[in-house]
This record gives structure tokens, C-alpha cells and sequence, in this order.
């Protein structure tokens, strides 16, 4: 065996011997069936109404040797809320409210993503009714699973909107309030 053979065989033995982390990033899709984007808001401010989007759409990859690699994105189409009232539901797609038409979609595309105890604290862009706002909000959990053959991982999170923050008509905000509380409870599917 040659000198520069040696050196090869020495070369592909070291490099099966490494940790292979090119792509450490598990890649999921929102699981519709096992996840949902809730909502509950002050109704003269004496009782909640509480309602929920029906149509939800999203992916994210976590990182976890790197969580700041991480992303996380969630799309709503924002003509599916849902309060179990028809009339009520038709109302809020009207243009004093989500006005669905001329903004059809509510987003979330993360910026930053760092490792907290028990989950991640993620900032992104949140865009909803034609305005978008950095927040941050704190996803708990990222237990990872196998069931039936496929990996699976959840996330929850609450957070407060103002309604203002997001031009919507502020001759509107009255009898339900200004803010909202939006409750993501998020299950992932691998790829």
C-alpha cells in the first residue's frame, strides 16, 4: 500500500468516525388534526367570548444542537374564525374587524429562536390586518415521539394582542375590547 493510499484509508476511516451534523434540523408540518389556534376576548368587559380559526397551516425545523437555527412559521386564513354564532362569525370578516377580504391570511414567521428551560423563546413577525409587529412569545414544550412510524413533537403557547396595535377600527374595539388572548396549542409531524 502506498503512502497517499494509507492517507485516504486513513482519511474516509477518521471521517465515518465523526458526527455527522451538515443537517441536524428535524423539519415538521403543522398536524391539523391534533393542534389549534384558539381565541377568547372581554365582551363588555363582563364575559369572554371565545372562538377559533378553523383553517391553520404551518412548518417549522428545531435545531437542537443549534436552537438558533430553529424557524417557525404559522399561516391562518383568516376567514375560518369560528365563535359557533354564524352571524356573529360573518361579522367579525367584515372590514370593521378581521375584514378578511382585503387581508385573507394572519402570519407568523419567526427572526430569532433561542432555547429556554422547557421550550423556546421565539421572536418573529406577526401580521394581521395588514400590519406586522415583531413580538416574542415563549413556546413550551418540544417532546419529541414516535407514533405509528412517524415522529412527532408539540408546542403550546398564550399571548395578548391589543386589536389597536393592528389598525383595526378603533369604532369597533367597544363592546369586545381591545385585547385578545390567542391560545396555540401545536403538534408537528415529520417530514
Amino acid at each position: 500500500m502506498s503512502v497517499s493510499q494509507a492517507l485516504l484509508s486513513l482519511a474516509l476511516c477518521t471521517a465515518t468516525l465523526l458526527p455527522v451534523s451538515a443537517s441536524a434540523a428535524e423539519e415538521y408540518v403543522y398536524d391539523a388534526v391534533h393542534s389549534s389556534v384558539s381565541f377568547k376576548a372581554r365582551h363588555l368587559d363582563i364575559s369572554w367570548i371565545h372562538g377559533r380559526f378553523n383553517e391553520v397551516d404551518g412548518k417549522f425545523s428545531i435545531d437542537r444542537q443549534d436552537p438558533t437555527k430553529s424557524s417557525f412559521q404559522l399561516t391562518i386564513k383568516a376567514d375560518s374564525v369560528d365563535t359557533a354564532n354564524a352571524a356573529r362569525d360573518e361579522h367579525l370578516r367584515q372590514p370593521d374587524y378581521f375584514d378578511t377580504k382585503q387581508f385573507p391570511t394572519i402570519e407568523f414567521r419567526s427572526t430569532k429562536v433561542r432555547a429556554i428551560e422547557g421550550g423556546y423563546e421565539v421572536t418573529g413577525d406577526f401580521t394581521m390586518h395588514g400590519t406586522t409587529r415583531s413580538i416574542t412569545i415563549q413556546l413550551m414544550g418540544g417532546r419529541q415521539i414516535e407514533s405509528r412510524g412517524v415522529r412527532r413533537v408539540g408546542f403550546s403557547t398564550e399571548l395578548r394582542l391589543k386589536r389597536s396595535d393592528y389598525n383595526f377600527d378603533k369604532n369597533a374595539i367597544g363592546p369586545i375590547g381591545d385585547e385578545a388572548v390567542v391560545i396555540i396549542d401545536c403538534e408537528g409531524m415529520s417530514k
